[in-house]
């Protein structure tokens, strides 16, 4: 084992038994106290100021205009902006120029005065940056609904798509389910190009170094490859060729995509389940003519609607709703500090989906169904992340009668396996890279392969269930996941921040397989984890370690990122390390006397460098998971942990 890392001498006291009893007993009555009355978790999610931004503009695309509810949208708006005059990605970074645009925007048409000091400098930053000329895809597209900017501003992306064959180079199911599921509604509107009611007439063209329409190089790099400026060429021939294609081609493929939307609409839980989706299919219909009481464009409105947070004095929209995942997690808390998980299991059982073949099915057809998805609904899109953290939860509660969903979540999470051994999250094999080059995809996100996390988490369920280590499933898969070890001993987070947390979650894994502690990748890793250890005992990570910030490191701990840590070295056996013992002080040192923590940096990820998030959930149930396990740890006879998670 490594030698302690520097900082020992800022130390808080290591916790007695009865004080970490008292700790965890806190800890669990506080997270019981947001349980619902049918045993399920929800906490908010939140992200960047850009979703809250284009719900307000939804309003005024629509002039369905609730002047209480945006004059609170308002309120967190201005709360959210940086000192830098913009808005961030996630609390306290950096300038994002479409983030900032968004919210300019959103805060004018609240009726925000341009010449009030907070939008001066908003508008300052805007110019100093390049303008709104500068901003992303998404956002040009949002501009050019409001007639901000030309349709030229966007890539073409003809609504033709909806006729290609599986076999040809682009067809929606080589991207992910989220692409998928915003693109089709966004392609009618980019074909039919709507312009926003925009009762008050906002525009935003003091945000333009250069007017507009003498813009002559929206579509630009910098290029990540060879393949953006191939795609550049087809983006410039497709301008020429799309207006000569025949209408009859472009109204029977409006209608693949009305029947794309309808079958997925998913009821008050929204296309696909996320924001952008839902808003898109809201206009999609809007644009249409369907009347606003029309069964699915009224369903459509209220599960936008249904993302809204609105408290006293503020209000914001979130980008989706996460019970599966919070129920699944604080579940797996609950149980590590000895309290029943019964109405948590009761509550997830009847959401697995059984019944309905999802777009995964496209790549598998012959699989049956048997995941859980994120929502409290959203049958087409389950991910085997979700399936694992509840077939987990299941199989460690030990009722008999979990044992068909068990079996069908195996099931089903093997069949989804991917031919290099790991997993994504939603669909196997989505790994045609070179879609993330074309002009549509500047956030090179339109992808779901393999990640290290997920597959951690699958191996984690299949080896807690039974599946020995010299099954082919699990020899491909441990395989994969130590090709996916990085060169300093971690392994990548792609749904958490980010080598903490994808390196906590393979330890799980590597330790449910029965990988000896002492194994090169296992002794790697820890390593690394006590490398990064802050001098307060403590655990944090920027969510700048998807760019160019080191792995691992950031001004200050977080309570969920040192949960992380903990849990990731007492997999690797290190429970009786000084360094868990630090980490589980730090904890119990920042714990407050109603029981829970607190936590302002995002510790989440929805798209790497594009889009942040910060469960409200996390600094409750990772804690309490760490701080119970420890104990029981100390307490056990054997101190390797037994479980998968």
């Amino acid at each position: 084992m490594s030698a302690p890392v520097p900082g020992d001498a800022i130390t808080l006291p290591v916790p007695d038994d009865s004080a970490l009893l008292d700790s965890v007993n806190r800890a669990a009555d506080a997270l019981m106290r947001r349980r619902q009355p049918d045993g399920h978790f929800v906490f908010e999610l939140e992200a960047d100021a850009t979703i809250p931004a284009e719900y307000v503009l939804l309003e005024h695309f629509l002039a369905r205009i609730d002047p209480d509810l945006e004059a609170r949208i308002g309120i967190y708006l201005r709360a959210t902006q940086g000192e830098h005059g913009g808005w961030p990605l996630f609390h306290d970074g950096v300038f994002n120029i479409s983030a900032s645009v968004k919210a300019y925007f959103a805060l004018k048409a609240i009726g925000d005065d341009p010449d009030a000091p907070h939008m001066r400098r908003a508008r300052e930053a805007i110019l100093a940056a390049g303008g709104a000329e500068r901003t992303n895809v998404f956002t040009r597209a949002q501009l050019a609904l409001f007639g901000a900017v030309p349709w030229r501003a966007v890539p073409v992306m003809p609504l033709q798509i909806m006729h290609l064959p599986l076999w040809f180079p682009f067809h929606l199911s080589k991207v992910s389910y989220w692409s998928r599921t915003v693109m089709v509604p966004l392609l009618v509107l980019m074909a039919l190009r709507p312009k926003a009611r925009n009762p008050r007439g906002v525009g935003i063209s003091e945000l333009f170094r250069t007017p507009p329409d003498q813009v002559s190089d929206w579509i630009r790099g910098p290029y990540r490859s060879g393949w953006g400026r191939f795609f550049k060429g087809i983006d410039a021939a497709l301008r020429v060729a799309v207006p000569l294609l025949p209408k009859t081609t472009r109204q029977s493929a409006i209608g693949k995509a009305v029947a794309f939307v309808t079958e997925r609409l998913n009821g008050e839980d929204g296309l696909g389940g996320i924001y952008p989706a839902m808003a898109n299919s809201v206009m999609m219909f809007d644009t249409l003519g369907y009347a606003p009481d029309h069964p699915d464009a009224a369903i459509a409105w209220r599960a936008v609607r249904k993302l809204l947070v609105i408290e006293a004095d503020r209000a914001y929209c979130q980008p989706c709703l996460s019970p599966v995942w919070d129920t699944g997690l604080a579940g797996h808390a609950l149980a590590e500090a000895g309290v029943a998980t019964d109405a948590e299991c009761a509550w997830l059982r009847p959401l697995q989906i059984t019944d309905v073949v999802g777009d995964w099915a496209v790549r598998r057809p012959d699989l049956r169904p048997g995941g859980w998805a994120f929502q409290y609904n959203n049958p087409h899109y389950p991910d085997v992340d979700d399936t694992a953290v509840v077939g987990l939860l299941l199989h460690r509660n030990g009722d008999p009668t979990h044992v068909e969903a068990i079996e069908r979540a195996r099931e089903w999470v093997i069949g989804m396996q991917a031919s290099d051994g790991g997993w994504g999250a939603f669909e196997p094999e989505n790994t045609h890279g070179y879609l993330n080059h074309i002009p549509f995809a500047d956030h090179g996100a339109l992808l779901d392969p393999p990640t290290a996390d997920v597959s951690a988490r699958c191996v984690s369920f299949l080896a807690q269930i039974g599946m020995p280590a010299e099954d082919p499933v699990m020899v491909r898969a441990l395989a994969y996941l130590r090709r996916e070890q990085e060169a300093d001993g971690s392994w990548f987070g792609r749904w958490g921040t980010n080598y903490i947390y994808g390196t906590w979650s393979v330890l799980c894994a590597l330790n449910a397989a029965g990988v000896a502690h002492d194994d090169p990748a296992m002794v790697r890793a820890m390593d690394w984890l006590l490398s990064v250890q802050r001098p307060d005992g403590g655990w944090g990570e920027d969510e700048e370690s998807y760019g160019e910030a080191p792995h691992g490191r950031y001004k200050e701990s977080t309570p969920s990122q040192t949960a992380w840590a903990l849990l990731g070295l007492m997999a690797a056996g290190a429970a009786d390390h000084s360094a868990t013992a630090r980490g589980i002080a730090f904890l119990a040192g920042t714990q407050k006397s109603d029981g829970e923590w607190d936590e302002t940096p995002y510790t989440a990820v929805g798209f790497p460098r594009v889009f942040y998030l910060r469960y409200h959930g996390y600094k409750l149930y990772f804690p309490l998971l760490a701080i119970a396990r420890y104990r029981n740890l100390r307490r056990g006879n054997a101190h390797r942990v037994e479980v998968g998670f």
